[in-house]
């Protein structure tokens, strides 16, 4: 099949460019390689999926590039598209918020123009577990209400799930939305918490923990990600007749639109995620607690059964592995000097 991987050199695109090649789909790739992080490190990426698959198709195109988009979708003529190009970060989104209307709504835009013009058989997108915002509840589930964003970065997520949904009923495009859950993993993001926190234990410098270490997260490591985007390709989304007007699922519709949850379901306070990079990194961290950063939420916990019951399968890697293989490669690709010797479980925490 032919499938367009926007975000082709990104940390989950990377990824799913080479399940998707070794699968034996036929793969295009766009990025445009810009410079929110090194750019070296995409490059990097794109090179460690054609050692392991082969060449493939990469456009360095802009997302907000619309006639660029449409020449893509002319020449490369996709039968599924997943979208996982966007401006990242929480943080990021209090200082540029314009890089967020450019990338995440008008290169959202340009992509659903492309599919409308285009039909594609499926539209696999990338949203986030940031869409539920000031909800506390937990776990989150898809049928909670996700309208009270805490950043610019979740409102534009939670606007392309909107946008999504009124291409799908309008032009019949079926749209799958993902949710995840605090990625990580090998060729992960260095603007996330992972490569921040082992570089700071390696190099010896202090890491900043917000809240005190005490909100938790629901990490999701890499493979399972690109395991349920993997599965989703061939279960498009389709129109309900039977959908309830006056009692509406927020998860799915009438149209050919759903919303999935992908997260690990086992969350964890920082400190103990913390403590396990420790353990794998064989050093101490040198810690400053800080309060709760604007745009963070508290907790988060995915609820992921309707992934489960769509897909006969749920994220299942454990944190502690999740981090081991992330070290093994972070040691390789970073050549930090770190010792491998794994810390005693009473080992005291310096703290600034």
């Amino acid at each position: 099949m032919k499938i367009l991987v926007t975000g082709a050199a990104g940390f989950i695109g990377a990824h799913c460019v080479l399940r998707l090649m070794r699968d034996g789909h036929d793969v295009c790739g766009l990025d445009n390689f810009n410079d929110y992080y090194d750019p070296q490190l995409k490059h990097d990426r794109v090179r460690w999926v054609q050692e392991q698959a082969g060449d493939f198709q990469l456009a360095t195109v802009d997302l907000a590039d619309g006639p660029a988009i449409e020449a893509l979708f002319v020449r490369e003529k996709p039968e599924v598209v997943i979208h996982l190009a966007a401006q990242a970060g929480v943080r990021y989104s209090l200082e540029n918020p314009r890089a967020y209307l450019d990338s995440n709504l008008n290169g959202f835009l340009n992509i659903l123009e492309s599919c409308r013009n285009h039909p594609v058989k499926h539209l696999i997108y990338a949203s986030s577990s940031s869409v539920y915002g000031a909800n506390q509840h937990t776990p989150y589930s898809v049928k909670d209400g996700v309208n009270h964003p805490l950043s610019l970065y979740a409102a534009t997520k939670k606007a392309n799930e909107l946008m999504a949904h009124s291409y799908s009923h309008l032009f019949g495009i079926p749209c799958t939305g993902l949710r995840f859950f605090t990625v990580y993993g090998p060729w992960g993001r260095p603007d996330m918490s992972p490569i921040q926190f082992a570089r700071a234990i390696a190099e010896g410098k202090p890491l900043k923990l917000f809240n005190y270490g005490e909100h938790q997260r629901d990490f999701t490591y890499i493979d399972d990600i690109i395991e349920s985007i993997a599965r989703l390709i061939d279960r498009p989304p389709h129109a309900n007749a039977e959908w309830d007007r006056e009692q509406p699922d927020p998860a799915s519709s009438m149209a050919p639109w759903r919303i999935f949850n992908i997260g690990g379901q086992h969350p964890v306070e920082l400190k103990h995620y913390l403590a396990l990079l420790e353990k794998h990194l064989g050093q101490k961290a040198l810690v400053q607690l800080l309060p709760l950063q604007p745009g963070d939420v508290l907790n988060t916990c995915a609820d992921a059964s309707d992934l489960a019951q769509a897909t006969g399968f749920q994220p299942c890697i454990e944190l502690d592995e999740g981090l081991r293989r992330f070290v093994a490669w972070f040691c390789d690709y970073y050549s930090l000097p770190v010792a491998h010797t794994p810390l005693a479980a009473d080992l005291q925490r310096r703290t600034l």
